[in-house]
């Protein structure tokens, strides 16, 4: 993927290289685009490269209560759209200054501070929905696996998370590990599930490279649509 990003950066006239990284819930998104910016940074042609997430465009959590989709986080309409075209609008001009929102993980909420950083050479944006992006930026990636799998890598961090106590997740710190993981489970099956046959598995068929997973994260499958 790094040969393609550096291919396709010859052609970009200014601003950055836009990469997207799409997949399910739990997939290895921001793993995959980590991978990707250590493999851009490699001398003698290293890149610089900024690897942004999708989580910090959700809209905060007063505005999904305010909006009735406090259950529907994650699904297309909880993302600031308008704030994610801004965003892809101001580094293929090339802007000096770059403004991303943030999110924390340990609120379970989007920060007021915004990260600041000048336009990189390569921007990867990592989440959920990018690939509705696909055509217009330089390379679109799908992270694949099956659901049996996917279910129980996100299963498997929820009950990492509980058992770490802090933040969004204290309120779980006590619950036994079957009582996490059923409930983990009732989330896949009314939430991230149906999200994923819904609005994000379509975009795979848009994607330029498709990244497929086995049962232990490693990489089975990498195709690449000329």
């Amino acid at each position: 993927m790094a040969e393609v990003v550096r291919t396709r950066r010859a052609h970009v006239e200014r601003g950055a290289t836009l990469v997207v990284i799409d997949g399910a819930v739990s997939v290895g998104k921001s793993t995959t685009a980590a991978m990707l910016a250590i493999a851009l940074d490699v001398p003698p042609d290293a890149l610089d490269v900024r690897v942004v997430s999708t989580d910090g465009f959700l809209f905060p959590n007063r505005v999904l209560d305010a909006q009735g989709l406090t259950m529907r986080k994650g699904f297309p309409e909880s993302y600031d759209h308008d704030a994610l075209a801004s965003l892809v609008a101001s580094v293929r001009a090339g802007d000096h200054e770059v403004r991303v929102p943030m999110y924390s993980h340990e609120t379970y909420d989007v920060l007021d501070e915004r990260q600041v950083f000048a336009c990189p050479q390569v921007l990867v944006l990592e989440g959920l929905h990018t690939m509705a992006l696909a055509d217009t930026v330089d390379l679109a990636v799908y992270v694949d696996a099956t659901e049996s799998d996917i279910e129980r890598w996100y299963s498997e961090r929820f009950v990492e998370l509980a058992a770490a106590g802090t933040g969004f997740y204290a309120r779980f710190s006590s619950w036994p590990e079957s009582q996490l993981l059923d409930f983990a489970h009732g989330v896949w099956d009314s939430i991230n599930g149906p999200n994923l046959h819904e609005f994000i598995l379509p975009g795979r068929d848009r994607a330029d490279v498709v990244i497929t997973k086995g049962p232990d994260h490693g990489i089975v499958d990498v195709m690449l649509r000329e």
